[in-house]
């Protein structure tokens, strides 16, 4: 994607919505300073360009029922791009498998899983282990207390 001219009101819209995504238009028009047109024309015109990718809702896990979240970082056996895409396909088609990311330094993926519980989280590695997918070897870290979850600060990320 080609890097798009944002100007502050723009990145105070991105801002808004990334905390508060179902804020009324005319609130997030008063909040960015603008008039309701052109702050729905700026808002169209990011999704446009893709930065605004979609809207989610942010949902209190714990208030479905109980589960486990684990972040797992995997050293893959080959470091050939076709192992890369094996592994990345694989992991794409694991529903608890909720963010996996392509990694710099010791190792080569870090994966965020949601599960109902260790033993789903065991039998999902267990599993990604005996599969094709290539992992030499992986270590988990469980969760026990969530302390920060917040959207990027916006305005740090501009030149």
């Amino acid at each position: 994607m080609t890097a798009t001219r944002l100007d502050a009101r723009d990145i105070a819209i991105l801002a808004t919505l990334c905390r508060e995504g179902r804020i009324a238009k005319t609130e997030l028009a008063a909040r960015v300073n603008l008039s309701p047109t052109p702050c729905w024309e700026r808002m169209k015109r990011l999704e446009q360009v893709g930065l605004i990718r979609g809207y989610r809702a942010e949902i209190d896990l714990a208030g479905i029922g109980p589960h486990v979240q684990v972040f797992v970082t995997v050293e893959l056996e080959s470091h050939r791009a076709e192992s890369f895409q094996i592994f990345e396909r694989t992991v794409a088609r694991l529903d608890p498998v909720t963010g996996c990311w392509a990694i710099g330094g010791g190792y080569d993926y870090l994966m965020q899983v949601v599960a109902p519980d260790v033993a789903a989280f065991q039998t999902l590695m267990d599993g990604l282990l005996e599969s094709r997918a290539g992992v030499r070897r992986y270590y988990s870290y469980i969760v026990t207390k969530p302390v920060k979850d917040e959207p990027p600060a916006l305005g740090l990320l501009r030149g």
